[in-house]
């Protein structure tokens, strides 16, 4: 399908560029949303008589945006959510979430603002785009974490993964030390009771001879 574009749409073109789309994005999405107009005569018409206001309402709003991005850019929020020992996630954090938790934060995003190639579905820090307006984003930074504290220490810039894999080695260290001590003492403790049978043993010995030896003298 051709439409005429009524703002900058991303890769598309710029306000007033007639483009071809594929049918289920204009239906679904250019045209309820009052981005583009199907490319018919009646409609270049149109387009071409509201083309000033169309291009002074567009700097009105990337103005306000420009205003606001000052406010948004470098923002961070934290996601809390389950997740694996690999960090994977049970789940993933989408654009629905990531605008809540904006909104949260104070700040008004919509949604289809979210600008997500995929959903986050790991553990740490990641950037997402913001887009405040077709020709302004910002980036904010999403901290996905387990807990308060665990998201307190990526922000930080620790490898909470990488942490806990070392704490967990030296947890699994200390242990077998335990057992390698535990080993030790048991050797030393077999060995310290087979001495003293060894030196009892004697002692019998040495009192038997010399029981013999009395007996030997009162002949």
């Amino acid at each position: 399908m051709q439409v005429i574009l009524l703002e900058r749409i991303g890769r598309l073109g710029q306000m007033g560029d007639v483009v071809t789309v594929k049918n289920g994005y204009a239906r679904n999405f250019l045209l309820p949303q009052g981005k583009a107009l199907r490319a018919t005569k009646a409609n270049m018409e149109r387009f071409e008589g509201q083309r000033a206001q169309l291009e002074a309402r567009n700097l009105e709003l990337k103005s306000e945006a420009e205003s606001v991005a000052g406010k948004v850019q470098g923002r961070s929020f934290i996601a809390l959510r389950q997740a694996g020992d690999t960090g994977q996630l049970y789940g993933s954090v989408t654009t629905r979430d990531i605008a809540e938790l904006a909104s949260q934060g104070g700040l008004t995003v919509e949604r289809r603002q979210v600008l997500l190639d995929h959903p986050i579905k790991t553990l740490g820090l990641h950037v997402v785009r913001i887009g405040l307006h077709p020709e302004v984003e910002v980036t904010v930074t999403l901290n996905v974490a387990r807990s308060e504290d665990e998201a307190a220490r990526q922000a930080r810039g620790e490898d909470v993964l990488a942490t806990r894999a070392a704490e967990e080695a030296e947890d699994a260290f200390r242990v077998e030390d335990v057992f390698e001590a535990e080993e030790l003492a048991r050797e030393a403790r077999e060995e310290l009771s087979g001495a003293e049978a060894e030196e009892a043993g004697e002692a019998a010995a040495q009192e038997t001879d010399s029981g013999e030896d009395e007996q030997s003298g009162r002949k």
